[in-house]
This record gives structure tokens, sequence and C-alpha cells, in this order.
């Protein structure tokens, strides 16, 4: 299906912080969220020398715990945010058609209509527009739809809950993937991207920023990086960035947390996605392989940027919306995940998140330092170009422009043709079409390589016990390509076994752990510890999703893990 591609692995791993000291850096980027990595990818297609550095893991923030949609925001239509839209429209269209067509896609949603003569051309007119200012390549066009067929399609709707509905599309994309796939990228074209690795403070020639301290989580050993250039891109970490010593930023960054719920596919009968505006928020109801994804909640946060915590007040906010539509409605006892994600927001006047800003912004605060904040998963590749071409202007030799927009990330290349020839790989495999269908949209072309390696050790062929949708080998091969360091990564982000199973993830925890140990060099104290601490992660979750607030979640799920 493809050439070989460079990988994240263990061995990459322990030279990078090293590799880092060494290198003659144009650009340094601190932050491995979606807009960091894209910004990495960015500056080594342009043929700079380029480092980043990820405190925790590729998109282990906002970038994992996202709507996992690829759109331009309806609600930005209605606030007539015309460029926000056109622009995320745009963005979708790349990402869909070029970037990434294995990890992203169209998805069918439904917009209900509740009242009468006025609302039906009021939404069309706006779909309209949404579906052609942005240019509509890869998606299908909009209809509407009568309250009959809207029912007799998806039954498990409330008949008392719409007059009749538009019908419309938008992209979607596992976003952990996508995010740690730019981090791939990058790192294939020379990029050193380097997970588990903090900057603790600048480094200095003068008044101007040199590079940074880092921290590298694995061996506690700290090692200075210098640049040309640094790039804050930490997202709701900015302003403590910012704080380690530089100018502030002419902008401030607020964290707003925004709640998704999991349940199986079949407690819902749809034929599609719902959205629907609450009095908060929007409510999205998201086809998510055999689960629905449910949200969100836009509220204030100013606890723990970490690990925001999901009290029970968001989780019943969320199903008391869903089962206003729902004709059978949902209980705690039908969830089988909960994630709480926090939007990198642009501070205004208003003490209200929703009203804030999700455009972006690029600042030099100080010689030798860029900051981007703000903005939507959707439009990361244009935050990444902006402070790129902020950056360079520093740098003493002209520097070609940006190619992202015609750059597909590593697996996208002869996605088509592997996706067409699926049942010959299938056969060629052992594997049924079905899983192999799975894995190309998981990992497009580079599915060759979990081939070779089931092929070379059957057992990885076989289902990880406690998570039968994945596959050992998606296990092996995010420890031995894909950057995973930590039981977490794997379990929550290289897959989505934390949320896609009852028991969050407890019974692989173990499994999964001991496929990874070789690789990792773990020992079985090393399995123990990585184990305990993955079961008391769950613990804490659980606990703080049944505290009734936000300061109660968050105290009892630092408590939890502090026990």
């Amino acid at each position: 299906m493809t050439t070989r591609a460079r990988t994240l692995g263990p061995e990459s791993r322990r030279r990078a912080p090293a590799d880092l000291t060494e290198a003659d850096l144009d650009v340094l980027i601190v932050g491995g969220g979606v807009v960091g990595c894209g910004a990495a990818l960015d500056a080594v297609t342009r043929g700079l020398r380029v480092g980043l550095v990820e405190a925790q893991d590729f998109g282990s923030g906002t970038s994992s715990r996202s709507s996992k949609l690829i759109h331009g925001g309806l609600r930005y239509l209605e606030q007539l945010n015309l460029g926000l839209v056109r622009e995320a429209l745009q963005e979708r269209s790349l990402i869909l058609s070029t970037l990434a067509p294995h990890l992203a896609r169209p998805v069918p949603f439904l917009y209900p209509l509740r009242h009468r003569v006025w609302e039906r051309p009021y939404v069309g007119s706006g779909v309209f527009l949404y579906d052609t200012m942005g240019g509509r390549r890869g998606v299908p066009g909009h209809r509407h739809m009568s309250k009959r067929r809207v029912l007799r399609e998806s039954p498990g709707l409330r008949d008392d809950a719409l007059i009749g509905a538009v019908k419309y599309y938008d992209g979607q994309t596992d976003d952990a993937r996508y995010t740690m796939l730019l981090a791939r990228t990058a790192a294939h074209y020379g990029a050193i991207c380097v997970n588990g690795a903090q900057a603790v403070r600048f480094l200095y020639d003068g008044p101007s920023v040199a590079g940074a301290v880092i921290r590298d989580g694995e061996t506690g050993q700290e090692h200075e990086v210098r640049a040309r250039h640094t790039i804050n891109a930490a997202g709701v970490w900015t302003d403590e960035i910012q704080q380690m010593g530089a100018a502030r930023a002419p902008f401030d960054v607020r964290a707003s947390k925004g709640v998704h719920i999991l349940v199986p596919r079949d407690r819902i009968e749809l034929s599609a996605g719902i959205i629907s505006r609450t009095e908060k928020s929007v409510l999205f109801i998201i086809p998510w392989a055999k689960h629905w994804i449910i949200g969100t909640t836009d509220t204030p946060w100013d606890l723990d940027l970490r690990d925001p915590s999901a009290s029970r007040s968001d989780v019943d906010y969320i199903l008391d919306h869903a089962n206003d539509l729902l004709k059978n409605p949902l209980s705690r006892d039908d969830i089988v995940g909960v994630y709480a994600g926090l939007r990198p927001l642009l501070a205004g006047n208003s003490d209200e998140t929703a009203e804030l800003s999700r455009e972006h912004a690029v600042a030099s605060p100080v010689d030798g330092l860029t900051v981007v904040a703000g903005g939507k998963y959707t439009t990361y590749r244009v935050m990444a170009k902006d402070a790129v071409d902020a950056a360079v202007r520093d740098l003493p030799e002209p520097v070609p422009a940006s190619v992202t927009h015609r750059l597909p990330l590593l697996g996208a290349d002869g996605f088509a043709a592997a996706w067409n020839q699926r049942a010959l790989h299938a056969r060629s495999s052992g594997l049924p079409v079905q899983r192999v269908e799975r894995l190309l949209r998981r990992y497009g072309t580079l599915t060759s390589e979990l081939l070779g390696l089931i092929d070379e050790d059957p057992r990885l062929g076989e289902p990880l016990e406690g998570a039968e949708s994945y596959l050992n080998a998606e296990i092996h091969y995010a420890v031995l390509a894909e950057g995973a360091l930590h039981l977490d990564d794997l379990l929550s982000r290289r897959t989505h076994v934390s949320i896609e199973t009852p028991d969050r993830g407890r019974a692989a925890a173990r499994p999964a752990a001991e496929i990874a140990a070789p690789l990792l060099g773990w020992d079985e104290a090393d399995v123990d510890r990585e184990v305990a601490r993955y079961h008391a992660w769950v613990e804490a979750e659980l606990r703080s999703q049944a505290a009734p607030d936000d300061l109660t979640a968050d105290a009892v799920r630092r408590e939890a893990l502090a026990g």
C-alpha cells in the first residue's frame, strides 16, 4: 500500500532530547496539540529545522477531547461570523478530499424544525449558504424533509419534537489520531517531535527568546534547546507558558469546558446525527462507529487544566437535552464513556464563554517568540501557517511559502486504491473484510505495516482482550511507530478503549500493558505500576462524574488520584 514511513518509536524517543540539544533549530514549538503539530509540519516542509516539545502526549488535551467534527459551525453563521465559517468550510474540504481522506469522512445531520412558517425558510437559507460559501467538495448537499419522512427514517425521535427537518452534511475525524499523525508526518519530513518533554523556562540572548529549557518526563533530566525562533502553541496553557518569563501576549486565553457522553449505537434509532440548539450551547448526537457521541456543554473552567472533570450536572444537562428529542429516554445506565475537554477561547468583555471569540490570534510580544491561540480544530492548518509566517520574519534567509494545503498526511496517499482492494487485503491477511475496513479508516495505507506485523506474529492479529474492537497489533504498532509511552496513551488516544468499553478499559489495561512491555523495556513491576495508575485514573473519572458540580468534581478527582 505504501513505502515505509518514518516512525515515532521508542528508540527515536530516547535519542530525541539529545537530538534537540545538538540541533541547530530554526524553530522550536512548545505544545503538541493540533496547532503545534500542524506548525511543526508547516515549518519543516518549508525547509526549516524544527523541534517540537509536548509536556504530556500528542493531543492529550483539547485535541483529543473535541466533538470529533470537521465543520464550519452553523451557529457562527447565525452570528454573522462569515469569515470564520468560510475559512472553516474551505479547510473541511481540504481535510476530507486531500489531507486525510483515511481519517475524515462526511457524516449526515438532521436539524430538527420546531416552528411553522418562519423556521424552515430561515434555517434552509442558512444551510444553503453553509453548503455553498466554502465549497461542497467532499460532502453532499442539504435537503428538506417532512416530519413523516424524518420519523420514518429516524423512528427514535419523539413525535412532538419536530415538525420537519433539514438534512445536511459535515465532516468527522478521529481527533486524537489526526493530531498524532500530524506529529508523525512532521517527523517523517525531519522534525524532532518529542512527547513527555516539558518546557520549563525560556532561554535568552539579551532581550530575545532563544529557545527553552525542557525537562524530560521519562528521565527527569533537563536539556537546553536553542532555536532562532520559538512558537508558543500551548492552547489553554498559553498564559502559563508566557509566565515562564516572556512578555505577556496582547490577549488572554480563557478555558471553556465541553463534556460529551457515549452510548451504544443500538440505544438510539436514527439514520443520521442530530444538531439542535440549547439555551447555553449546541446539542450534537453524532454517529461514532458502534456508539453515539452526545454533547456538548460550554461552561467556564478555571480549575485543573490537565484533567478537567465532568460533573453529574454536566452529564444530566446532556441527558436532559437529548431526551427532549428522543422517544426512548436515555439514563445514566446507558452511558459507556464520558470525556471532558477545554476550548481555548480568546478572552473578551463577556463573562459567558459561549460569547467569546473562536477566531485565532497570532502575536510576537518579544523578539524571538510568537504566540498563537484561539481558533477551532477545523482551522488548525491556517493557525499553524499564520504562526510560522510570523516566526520566519525573524529569520535572515527567505523562507518558502506554506505547502500544507496540498500535503497529505501519512496514510492518505493511495487510500482510495487501498480501500478498493480491501477484499484482497482481507484474503491475504486472513482477517475479515470488516476488520480490514476498520484498519483502513484508522491507518489508511499504513495498514500494510500492521498487516506485516501480523504476518510475522499471528498473535498480533487477535482481538485485544477486554476491547475486542481493536487488535493486539494496534497496541504493538502504537508503541513501535506512534509515540505511545504509557498505558493511558494507548487506551485513551491511540485507541479509544477508555470511552468505548463499559468498564472504561480496565479489563484491557493489563493485556495492553503486556503487549507494550517488551517494546518499552518494562519489567513486571513497571507493568503493575502502569495498570495501577490507569485503574486509579478510571476510578477518579467515575467519582468525579458522580460529584454534583465542578468544584466538588475537581476535588474528588484529586483525592482519588492521590489515594
